[in-house]
């Protein structure tokens, strides 16, 4: 994503059932920013059963580092979860018109994570009306 005309990304790590686990902005998608994504992650839930990533070279060099190199997982489809994961942060960025500063992308990912976990209602378990009711 821009923020004053500058790319910056955002790394986000997601479970199996789809919830934000951490979300991570830094100026550059490298060997260091997967680093650091992967050790705060591994503070609080430990060493991974499986990794799955896209097809970056950085999170090999990373988890090489770790030590979890045959824990990653890369797919054409595996890593939808992830990716789908991210439109409901995406459409919340579009309506509040982008960010001007790292630090504001920082803590909306972090905020918007727990959030969107907390009120997340697993619509592929009930059925649409009962959402709708809910809702």
């Amino acid at each position: 994503m821009k923020i004053n005309g500058e790319m910056h990304y955002l790394w986000r790590a997601v479970d199996h059932e789809g919830e934000v686990l951490e979300s991570l902005a830094t100026k550059t998608r490298d060997k260091a920013g997967a680093l650091k994504l992967m050790k705060r992650l591994m503070k609080p839930y430990g060493k991974p059963e499986t990794v799955v990533t896209d097809g970056l070279r950085s999170y090999g060099a990373a988890m090489k580092e770790i030590g979890n190199v045959g824990r990653q997982e890369v797919g054409r489809w595996l890593n939808n979860r992830a990716e789908n994961s991210n439109q409901p942060f995406r459409r919340r960025e579009r309506a509040m018109e982008r960010f001007r500063r790292m630090k504001t992308l920082q803590k909306f990912a972090s905020v918007h994570g727990t959030v969107h976990n907390h009120f997340n209602q697993e619509r592929h378990l009930i059925s649409r009306d009962l959402y709708r009711e809910r809702r």
